[in-house]
C-alpha cells in the first residue's frame, strides 16, 4: 500500500470506529447503512463532491459549511453527520471513500454478512447468482452479498474473490496455464 492510501487507511479506520461505536450504542445503525450507501452514490455521482474532499483550495470553513449541507439535504444520521463535520475540521475529508469503505465493511461484520467480487465472462441469471450466494454461504457459514462485474475477456467461467481466498474458473486462465504447460514441454 503507496503511503498516502495507508495515511488515508488509518485515518478512515478510527474515524470509522468512532462512528460505527456511536451508531450501535444508539441502536442505529440500520440508518447508518443507508446513510453510508446514500453518500458513497452521491460521492460516485458527483465530480464536485469529490473535488471539495480532496483539493486543498477549500477552507476549512467551506468543507465544514458545505458538508454540513450536504448532511442536511441528505437527512444524515447524527453519528455520520457529526464525524463528516469532525473531519472537515480537521481535514480529512480526504480519507471519505475510505471511511464509508470502513463504515460497509464494519456494519457487514455486525450483520455476519461478507461480499463476494464475482466477475464472469457473462452476465449472471437471478437463478444462478442466487446458487452461488447459496453455494458460498455454506463455505462461511455467512450470508454472502455478491458484487457482480462482467469481463468478457475471461471467454467462460468467473472468477470469485472472498476475502483472501479466489477461485478462478474461467476459460482464459485455464488457457494460460495450457500454453504455460506446452511452454514447459517444448
Amino acid at each position: 500500500m503507496s503511503e498516502p492510501a495507508s495515511i488515508s487507511a488509518a485515518v478512515a479506520g478510527r474515524y470509522a470506529t468512532a462512528i460505527f461505536e456511536l451508531a450501535r450504542d444508539a441502536k442505529g445503525l440500520g440508518p447508518l447503512e443507508k446513510d453510508v450507501e446514500a453518500l458513497g452514490a452521491a460521492l460516485d455521482g458527483s465530480a464536485d463532491l469529490r473535488d471539495l474532499i480532496a483539493s486543498p483550495l477549500y477552507s476549512r470553513e467551506a468543507q465544514a459549511d458545505a458538508v454540513a449541507a450536504i448532511a442536511k439535504k441528505m437527512g444524515l444520521s447524527g453519528p455520520l453527520a457529526n464525524g463528516l463535520q469532525l473531519m472537515a475540521q480537521k481535514r480529512r475529508l480526504f480519507a471519505l471513500p475510505q471511511l464509508l469503505n470502513a463504515l460497509a465493511e464494519a456494519i457487514a461484520e455486525e450483520k455476519g454478512e461478507v461480499t463476494a467480487e464475482v466477475t464472469s465472462a457473462a452476465e449472471l441469471s437471478k437463478a444462478q447468482a442466487d446458487k452461488l450466494a447459496a453455494t458460498l454461504k455454506k463455505q462461511t457459514g455467512k450470508t454472502v452479498k455478491l458484487n457482480v462485474a462482467v469481463d468478457e475477456t475471461l471467454i467462460g467461467g468467473m472468477i470469485v474473490k472472498l476475502g483472501s481466498k479466489m477461485i478462478d474458473t474461467s476459460v482464459a486462465s485455464k488457457l494460460a496455464s495450457l500454453k504455460n504447460a506446452m511452454k514447459e514441454v517444448g
